[in-house]
């Protein structure tokens, strides 16, 4: 072998292997551009790969080792690699078929493999097409839930909203997963994977197909297949990072496509969007970055991945300080992203600036001061991607901060926005906790988070209460009109640890769904409130053949809850298992005190329960609705209460109550809510309840010494009564609200049955939430 070639040819990586891998890339490169320094920065980009390929080869002294024989091992390693790389880039390649099935997947994190069952049962692949575009998708993955009542829910003057959910860039349906949970029992939903996305079919695969323009006139096409529009049904959107981009498009007067269906949109969520577009520089640097060829994309994604759950490609989503869940999802949806819809997409984004202005791709301030329909904007204080300041820009676009409407320049957002990210393109510091966040008003502006998350005695709040509190539940005289179609502005900022991934991510995704719930029954449809929907279909009495049968099957009574509380359906006088005589004679040695929280007068004789020893007390609550933070404070306060003080006084109070109950009807909600005292979202702790497990002798949750646990009611058990026990553990007994709630769950199964009670429960435990006032 020449001598030249041991310093040229095997010592380094060969230029002629370096030529292959580049060549192989180029069906996939993007289409013909315009801007005619491009070329050039190609040339650019190229000699960079070289070089960062030279970097990677083998440089190992010649003293250590015969040249020949290293050189021959290095070419050996590159020509078993390519070869490699060649195979695993032709099976990432969706199947020329059509089929949208998952290509082998041993790991188990396809797209199909994973999807949760609400979505594959609602879900089907439709071929849609685009007139205006003249293009065809033809199998679209498709969600559509109807409402299960909608068609016993007021029709006039129009239906309840449809509501519509939109991914962003490398997302997928699926991460909408933990919202439809709450959603599809108070709406009907509908979602698409966009093409290429989640189980949707990458076709076609022209690159004009993909960019903003056409994903919006897809997105019309859609929901105008699903709209009421017979019933002139109005349409919520609810986007997620590029998906809010999207929705703004769809629903802004002032956009381009303000003649597709923005008439008919009545609201407007926006998870972690992106105010801006990209600048000229950013979009001509992205570019170049995007005519990197698949292959090695795909190359430097796999390295980006290494790690799994540790893998800096999870960690610019999740952020620091994730749960375990949260990361194994977005393991999960970064391998389901697939690289050449991702470039497609991402290009697509880009506005063209040929013409000096930025046009097409993302929107900017033209677009989002265009919004004159009810907007919500929630933000993630620990997100990187799409950072909470981007907020204050869409809040000064809409003219809500008295500013003239520039953006802000201290944005230090992705050049795109995406969710499962392909690999990190711009070299960022370590991610921290920023001091300061904004949320469209200065932090002295933010409501003190001592303060009532609901409406409190004054009706003063820093958001309107769910207005389905004061409804009277036995009638339906009251049917609340679709609000007003105007401009109203609600901004969120969830505390860190939440991150981009805050749609998907267990400790942040209740909380969202319960900040949306209020919202949309607030500002968009009061009909939209799942409370208020659950008082007017009700159309039984609780004591039906089928609601009697019901209760029969109810466990009488749960196992110990937090060693205080045991749960229990209400006793009924005319049972022959669960009636007072009865119950006395098997749980008076088990059970201290009963608390009857529900709002009738009890269907049994509660001085039956006194003669036998058992404390009766009444705190009558509204069903279907989740407590209010005053409910929650008196219910804290009357437990304190049973817990210390002494013998005789509950005794003679107890007797006065069961004699009052047996006679008259229960107090009022309003009743119970004067007594309580002052508000408040974070756990109360004080002197007296500190002391509370101290005073009891052992093995008695009493000051007294009664023997037994505190027996709480409803009807059934499970959703007020849950409620009521798992604020106690929160805030009495020191439990996380996960393990509150799970503690209930392990006692009372299936434990709290209604998803906006557990929604309800993570707004309020929600430490740190910044909301600001309604604008």
């Amino acid at each position: 072998m020449d001598d030249h070639s041991h310093g040229h040819a095997l010592l380094r990586l060969p230029h002629a292997l370096l030529l292959l891998l580049l060549a192989s890339g180029r069906a996939e490169a993007s289409p013909a551009l315009t801007d005619p320094s491009l070329a050039a920065s190609l040339a650019a980009i190229r000699k960079s790969i070289s070089s960062a390929f030279h970097s990677l080869s083998f440089s190992i002294p010649t003293s250590l080792c015969p040249v020949t024989f290293v050189g021959m091992v290095k070419v050996a390693a590159v020509c078993g690699f390519l070869p490699a790389l060649w195979l695993w880039h032709r099976q990432k390649r969706p199947a020329s078929s059509g089929s949208i099935s998952d290509s082998p997947d041993s790991s188990g994190t396809g797209a199909v493999s994973t999807d949760p069952g609400l979505l594959k049962k609602h879900s089907t692949i439709r071929s849609y097409t685009v007139p205006i575009t003249n293009l065809t998708y033809p199998a679209i993955r498709t969600f559509y839930r109807p409402h299960s009542q909608g068609d016993k829910l007021p029709q006039t003057p129009r239906p309840v909203p449809l509501l519509v959910f939109i991914h962003g860039l490398g997302g997928s349906v699926a991460q909408f997963h933990p919202l439809l949970v709450s959603f599809i029992n108070l709406a009907p939903c509908l979602s698409i994977d966009l093409p290429g996305c989640g189980v949707s079919q990458f076709a076609p695969t022209a690159w004009d197909a993909y960019t903003t323009d056409a994903l919006v006139r897809l997105l019309a096409v859609v929901i105008e297949s699903y709209r009421d529009k017979e019933n002139d049904q109005g349409v919520v959107l609810i986007g997620h990072s590029m998906g809010c981009s999207l929705a703004a498009l769809l629903a802004s007067s002032s956009s381009p496509y303000a003649d597709a269906i923005s008439r008919h949109v009545v609201g407007l969520v926006a998870v972690c969007p992106k105010a801006t577009p990209p600048t000229q520089d950013q979009a001509k640097n992205f570019k170049m970055l995007l005519a990197i060829p698949n292959p090695i994309f795909d190359a430097m994604r796999w390295w980006d991945r290494r790690g799994g759950t540790e893998s800096k490609s999870v960690a610019r989503f999740v952020g620091p300080g994730a749960e375990e869940e949260a990361k194994k999802l977005q393991v999960r949806f970064n391998m389901q992203s697939k690289t050449p819809v991702w470039r497609r997409m991402a290009r697509g984004m880009l506005p063209d600036y040929s013409s000096g202005t930025a046009k097409g791709g993302l929107p900017g301030k033209e677009t989002w001061s265009g919004l004159e329909i009810p907007v919500f904007l929630a933000a993630g204080e620990a997100d990187h991607v799409t950072p909470a300041s981007e907020l204050k820009d869409i809040v000064s676009f809409l003219g809500k901060d008295g500013s003239d409407g520039s953006p802000s320049t201290k944005s230090k957002a992705q050049v795109v926005p995406d969710s499962a990210a392909p690999i990190d393109f711009a070299a960022k510091a370590p991610p921290q906790r920023e001091a300061k966040q904004d949320s469209g008003v200065d932090s002295a502006d933010l409501p003190d988070l001592t303060t009532s998350l609901t409406l409190s005695s004054n009706g003063d709040s820093d958001t309107n209460s769910d207005w389905s509190n004061t409804i009277n539940p036995t009638s339906k005289a009251h049917i609340p009109e679709p609000l007003p179609r105007k401009l109203v502005l609600k901004t969120t900022i969830l505390p860190h640890p939440a991150s981009h991934a805050l749609l998907y991510a267990p400790t942040t995704s209740r909380t969202l769904a319960g900040l949306i719930g209020t919202f949309l029954s607030t500002h968009v449809d009061a009909r939209l409130s799942l409370g208020w929907q659950l008082q007017y279909l009700t159309t039984e009495g609780k004591w039906d053949v089928k609601n009697l049968a019901k209760w029969q099957a109810v466990k009488p009574v749960s196992d110990p809850i937090g060693g205080v509380f045991r749960a229990m359906k209400t006793l009924r006088e005319v049972d022959d298992q669960h009636c007072p005589k009865v119950f006395v004679d098997e749980w008076k040695s088990k059970i201290g005190v009963v608390v009857d929280i529900s709002h009738e007068s009890p269907v049994y004789d509660p001085a039956g329960l006194e003669a036998g020893g058992i404390m009766y007390r009444k705190f009558p609550t509204v069903s279907k609705l989740p407590p209010t933070v005053d409910e929650v404070n008196a219910f804290i306060a009357l437990i304190d209460q049973l817990r210390s003080e002494p013998a005789t006084a509950g005794v003679e109070s107890a007797v006065a109550e069961a004699q009052a109950a047996s006679s008259s009807t229960p107090l009022s909600t309003a009743a119970v809510s004067s007594t309580s005292r002052a508000t408040s979202t974070a756990p109360l702790i004080d002197a007296k309840a500190a002391s509370l497990s101290a005073s009891p002798p052992r093995d008695s949750v009493f000051a007294s010494g009664r023997q037994g646990l505190i027996g709480v009611h409803c009807h059934y058990g499970f959703n007020r009564t849950g409620f009521f026990l798992v604020c106690y553990l929160v805030e009495r007994l020191g439990y996380s609200l996960p393990a509150a709630i799970q503690e209930f769950e392990t006692a009372r199964p299936p434990g709290i049955r209604h998803e906006h009670f557990k929604d309800a429960l993570y707004v309020r435990y929600c430490v740190g939430l910044k909301r600001a006032p309604t604008l």
